[in-house]
């Protein structure tokens, strides 16, 4: 009796995966979080340093990226689905990209209103399942939350409407 044949995806299947490429991503984003904090004071849990917060973030993510691309370096290959098509992956990088930058230079001059809605418009655009009201609704939430958090919660000077 011969052995049936055991279909193995190659390294470059495994590396093309959304969820393998997701988690290295995060763990890039970390690596460089952690470079750049290398030289901010720790100190301890009761007495934190500048750089306390920032690496820990950046550990949890370094974690949380290599738990992502673990599990879909070793998920079963349903498709396509799994599968980055190089065609189309450059779409949501640079809406998201844009929206951010736009958001960055926005904000100030606009307001934390009309920066959040150019956000999170331009964003949805990387994402083409997402209909308009989901759109409007994310970007009404976001809009609440920033301004109890940042304005009210934390008291900073940061203009909400445009300021003409």
């Amino acid at each position: 009796m011969s052995e049936p044949a055991v279909d193995r995806p190659s390294l470059g299947h495994i590396l093309m995966r959304k969820d393998v490429l997701t988690g290295l991503l995060f763990m890039v984003f970390a690596a460089f979080g952690l470079w750049l904090s290398r030289d901010y004071p720790i100190g301890t849990a009761v007495r934190m340093g500048t750089g306390y917060i920032p690496r820990l973030l950046c550990w949890i993510l370094l974690g949380l990226g290599a738990l992502i691309a673990l599990q879909g370096g070793v998920a079963k290959a349903r498709g396509a689905d799994l599968q980055v098509s190089v065609a189309g992956a450059w779409q949501p990088v640079v809406f998201v990209t844009g929206a951010l930058v736009v958001f960055a230079l926005t904000l100030e001059r606009l307001g934390m209103v009309v920066a959040i809605a150019l956000l999170c418009g331009i964003g949805a655009v990387a994402a083409r399942a997402l209909k308009p009201v989901e759109t409007i609704v994310a970007a009404a939430v976001l809009i609440v939350l920033s301004w109890a958090i940042f304005i009210v919660g934390l008291g900073l000077a940061i203009p909400v409407w445009p300021e003409f």
